[in-house]
């Protein structure tokens, strides 16, 4: 396989909740005013991304997955996850507040829907005053005193409120109940899954004056109601290293505050890595061939690369992989 440092056409999704930051902020070639989403890197059967430049212009992820599979991802990567990509990234604004949620774990989305669980993270890329996500409960509740709360639409009386500025993160387990809130716009990486429990939609219509389904039963087995204070990722910001965010099975997560040209060694990781660019600009360069990178924008290296230079005045990059 020729490893250089590949872009893929994003995938831009239209939401009841969208904006226009990801056009507005992030340059993305959009010609509405209600984009939510940009699926950077998407294997997901329906949205697989294709690539847009060099020797593999027009091939699909899974073409080259099933092409170079090891090559691609790393020996130890499709061991555990076979022709499948395991990790799904995008970008997201949300105008509005987007519907209370929760995501199950991997043995319930296996015996329910065939598909991985949904543990993800979220990195907060620019925030309006004032913006809030929610995360988790604000004390321990019952399946009773959560189904009561329910009924008498008072569910967000015992939601915990989290108010957000450039640069937090946060980890998202299953079973967690959260939303992004109103004038967010940030990174997000995740199990590639698009399973999703939506307990709560401030009885909103969409253009046709329907409301959207919600999961209230499913998701009565999924949710964690204890309250827990594991969310908020604290993280060192040293520059031209790896600072690592989130460690969990299905990814790793490094920000790197690139300035100058610093030489990563990356021969041993036995997995593909995922650079996002959320500040600035940078080259990235491996195999003899350099791609410019500016933020919003999204590069895959193979895990055949063993070097990767990376040079810039000034980005800042997520660094994400399978450990």
């Amino acid at each position: 396989m020729k490893s250089y440092p590949i872009k893929f056409t994003p995938i831009l999704k239209e939401r009841l909740w969208g904006g226009t930051k990801l056009r507005d902020v992030l340059g993305k070639k959009i010609d509405n005013d209600i984009t939510g989403e940009s699926w950077e890197l998407s294997a997901v059967p329906g949205d697989v991304s294709v690539v847009a430049n060099g020797q593999y212009r027009g091939k699909s992820l899974q073409e080259l997955i099933d092409t170079y599979r090891a090559a691609l991802l790393g020996k130890n990567v499709s061991e555990r996850f076979g022709s499948e990509f395991p990790i799904l990234i995008k970008f997201i604004d949300a105008k509005q507040d987007l519907s209370i949620q929760l995501h199950p774990n991997d043995e319930l989305a296996r015996k329910r829907h065939n598909s991985f669980g949904k543990t993800e993270m979220w990195y907060i890329m620019q925030a309006d005053e004032g913006s809030e996500l929610i995360v988790g409960f604000n004390k321990n509740v019952s399946k009773e005193v959560y189904s009561s709360h329910l009924e008498k639409n008072t569910l967000t009386d015992i939601l915990n409120y989290e108010k957000v500025t450039e640069g937090d993160t946060f980890f998202i387990n299953t079973g967690k109940v959260h939303a992004i809130g109103a004038g967010v716009l940030l990174a997000e990486i995740q199990q590639t899954s698009d399973v999703t429990y939506r307990i709560y939609d401030f009885n909103r219509k969409d253009k046709n004056g329907n409301t959207r389904e919600l999961h209230t039963e499913l998701a009565l087995d999924a949710i964690d109601y204890e309250k827990k204070d594991d969310f908020k990722v604290t993280y060192t910001k040293e520059k031209n290293v790896s600072n690592t965010m989130v460690e969990c099975p299905y990814f790793t997560t490094h920000y790197m505050d690139v300035e100058g040209h610093l030489e990563h060694d990356i021969a041993g990781r036995d997995s593909f890595s995922i650079y996002m660019c959320v500040e600035g600009e940078a080259e990235i360069a491996t195999g003899g061939i350099t791609e410019n990178v500016k933020k919003g924008e999204t590069v895959l290296i193979p895990a055949a690369a063993e070097m990767v230079h990376l040079i810039s005045d000034k980005a800042k990059l997520l660094e994400v992989y399978i450990g």
